[in-house]
């Protein structure tokens, strides 16, 4: 493993590709059992096997998630479930139940097991805990500060995985009955409703009120987190689109690649913050990394959450000799737009929109139809998966 991995969600097959040309060192994803999201499209053991050979191909790792709590009645699916994915080729497990951990060393499977987040390990005694009972990776609670990792890391010396992007539960990290309560939809089963998300009227006035977290965001604390000794940094979100996957994957890619060769500045800080904030619907903020948060962290009253129209488009190819681009549309654009190219290998090049073309080769004044395949002339060399969007920052601004 690299000094510092970089973990990121998958919820379907095009997301895990997307995270990991993007930058990701290794990506989790769910089988179709036992997984807590199960509202995500999620992966048949066909889809498992393609994704461990194009993780593998490219050196890089998957990891499977098998981390409800378990009943009774699953038992005896889980031991053949635990081999399918040891023969597959999978790199580890996370699990969250200990009936997990101990299957996996009853039928001496070669499969390394990490600690769910959802275990809310906090301090080195739980760590120690786990650490004894052979799993080889520690997932922190969310709620973990700075002190708590330090100390967890000098405890134990363990690899410790922290999510540093993504929602935040209103409990702790998933330990919630509101859903099952409201809706009898499990959170500890897969099936939260995300009650912390809605709305409620409270007050003799009737307000609007919500007891929403605002998002994680620890971009400002990597360095810290490298030093104190975190192995892996995590990105939630298997049931966010691509965009939001490639933009927030490949920021954290380059932070820490920067962080890794000494070239990180503050001005670069700066604009990879702002790229982050744009392109998620709720605000983010740092939350436990100095201790408890406070209202400053949590939506409350007057809460908006309004999805941008940010990403335009997905690159399908690009033919060289004629310098034309096709494009599947994904928001409104129209001719004469400052717009913005970015992928894997591509720095964000600024472009005007041109005369836009739909498929039949009529010319469009703008492009208005989600996921039509349109064509543009565009002078620089674009790669399928590359992403066009409107272009709100620049670089140099910030340097």
């Amino acid at each position: 493993m690299k000094s510092l991995e970089l973990l990121a969600p998958a919820g379907d097959m095009e997301k895990l590709k997307i995270a990991y040309l993007y930058g990701a060192d290794a990506v989790y994803c769910a089988g179709k059992s036992f997984g807590l999201r199960a509202n995500a499209n999620n992966f048949t053991k066909e889809e498992l096997e393609e994704a461990v050979h194009f993780a593998h191909e490219r050196n890089k790792k998957l990891y499977v998630t098998v981390n409800i709590l378990f009943h009774k009645k699953e038992l005896e699916e889980l031991n053949n479930y635990l081999c399918e994915l040891n023969q597959i080729g999978v790199d580890a497990l996370i699990a969250s139940d200990i009936l997990v951990m101990k299957r996996v060393k009853e039928l001496h499977l070669k499969l390394e097991v990490h600690v769910s987040t959802q275990a809310s390990i906090l301090n080195s005694e739980a760590a120690l805990f786990y650490k004894d009972l052979g799993v080889t990776r520690l997932v922190l609670a969310r709620e973990a500060s700075l002190q708590d990792i330090k100390e967890i890391k000098e405890k134990t010396n363990l690899e410790l995985e922290c999510f540093i992007h993504g929602a935040m539960c209103t409990s702790f990290s998933g330990r919630c009955i509101m859903s099952n309560y409201c809706t009898g939809r499990d959170a500890n089963r897969g099936g939260c409703a995300q009650i912390c998300r809605w709305t409620f009227k409270a007050g003799e006035n009737k307000e609007i009120f919500s007891m929403t977290p605002k998002d994680l965001n620890l971009i400002e604390y990597i360095k810290e987190l490298k030093e104190i000794g975190v192995n892996s940094f995590k990105v939630e979100g298997r049931m966010r689109g691509i965009y939001y996957i490639a933009t927030v994957i490949q920021v954290y890619r380059k932070i820490i690649d920067k962080i890794e060769n000494h070239t990180l500045s503050d001005g670069l800080i700066r604009y990879y913050l702002d790229i982050l904030n744009r392109c998620a619907n709720r605000d983010s903020t740092p939350q436990f990394v100095h201790g408890l948060p406070t209202e400053k962290e949590q939506y409350f009253l007057g809460r908006q959450e309004l999805s941008n129209q940010d990403f335009l488009g997905l690159v399908l190819e690009y033919d060289e000799k004629t310098k034309i681009v096709t494009l599947e549309h994904r928001n409104y654009f129209k001719k004469g737009d400052i717009v913005e190219f970015f992928g894997p290998n591509l720095e964000p090049y600024t472009y005007q929109v041109g005369e836009i073309y739909d498929e039949e080769g009529n010319i469009l004044e703008v492009s208005n139809h989600p996921k039509m395949i349109l064509r543009l002339k565009v002078d620089i060399k674009l790669a399928k998966y590359d992403m066009m969007r409107i272009k709100k920052f620049d670089k140099k601004d910030y340097l």
